[in-house]
């Protein structure tokens, strides 16, 4: 059975989501608490264990833009060539709302695992400090899973704005899987017609 344009979008969302989530939970797991100080003459430079964390956090992160780029193109994707205006989707208030959620979360997403794979990596290239009580910090605890768990909610809330968008697709092109309906009359469930 082949997939459907829909569903290649839809699971395309969801494999990009679910990999900057496993992305940004391993990058958690995998930093160091802290480095390790060595005194010199004024200076403590600091050293830290070789550990995958700042690869992890660049891939979530690229995994979340790929992840919104193609929650965008999933409601604005064109669906058996039909394209819908902008308007008529979006006078769904439902999809208004979700879209200027997930909108929201992703860029949440993007600024914490931002954040804290850049400041990983500012704290392991600047690591000659002249204060000697310095204790080698790293990124704060948790900004890598906290903001992988809010890139898993972005690319959820993209799913159901691509459900919303369909049926307000469906709603615009007057277009309706289930089939043809008539008018009933309570004499034709008799079996006698007026």
């Amino acid at each position: 059975m082949a997939l459907t344009s829909a569903q290649r979008i839809a699971l395309t969302v969801s494999f990009f989501g679910l990999l900057s989530f496993l992305l940004g939970v391993i990058a958690e797991n995998k930093k160091p608490p802290y480095g390790t100080p060595i005194k010199g003459k004024d200076v403590v430079i600091c050293k830290f264990p070789s550990d995958p964390t700042i690869a992890m956090g660049s891939l979530s992160v690229v995994s979340l833009v790929l992840t919104t780029i193609v929650g965008h193109a999933a409601i604005f994707y064109p669906y058996k060539s039909k394209s819908v205006p902008r308007g008529a989707l979006f006078r769904s208030a439902s999809l208004s709302a979700f879209f200027v959620i997930a909108e929201l979360v992703s860029a949440l997403a993007f600024a914490m695992l931002l954040w804290a794979t850049v400041t990983e990596g500012l704290h392991r290239s600047n690591n000659i400090h002249h204060d000697l009580d310095t204790q080698c910090p790293t990124a704060k605890t948790g900004l890598f899973g906290g903001a992988a768990f809010l890139a898993l909610d972005a690319a959820l809330f993209w799913l159901v704005c691509q459900m919303l968008a369909l049926n307000a697709r469906s709603d615009y092109l007057d277009e309706d899987d289930k089939g043809d309906y008539g008018q009933v009359f309570a004499s034709d469930v008799d079996g006698t017609k007026v």
